[in-house]
């Protein structure tokens, strides 16, 4: 399958693009959401330390990097998930929307496995 990864620089992220590889699925691209102003975002679905990094990532893979400013606001913050004006779900929608406007991907794969909160907005995105 044909993958694009989201990264966050951290090591959840870069050992999820290892399983991938390992179960023979191509990871074509990198996707990456990231605060404007600062380092770290009070979020709770993006891990923003370490995305200063991302680049050099995608550089030494040889792989296109997609990046979007998050607005880093929780505002749906339910078990389940349902689209939310201004939620910092809906930025990874406009990001992988671009993604798959421009590349032939199949799926999306992320780090955040163990995490049922960001698990079930990644399904629902």
């Amino acid at each position: 399958m044909r993958v694009v990864a989201l990264v966050s620089g951290g090591k959840d992220s870069t050992y999820n693009m290892m399983q991938v590889t390992a179960e023979g699925h191509q990871v074509i691209a990198l996707a990456n959401l990231h605060p404007k102003d600062k380092d770290e975002l009070d979020s709770y679905m993006y891990q923003t330390v370490g995305h200063q990094g991302i680049e050099k990532l995608a550089q030494a893979m040889e792989l296109p990097l997609y990046r979007k400013i998050t607005r880093g606001n929780s505002i749906n913050t339910k078990g389940s998930y349902e689209p939310t004006e201004d939620d910092e779900v809906e930025d990874l929608y406009e990001l992988l929307a671009q993604v798959k406007e421009e590349q032939n991907v199949e799926a999306v794969a992320v780090g955040a496995i163990l995490s049922d909160y960001q698990r079930v907005r990644v399904e629902n995105v």
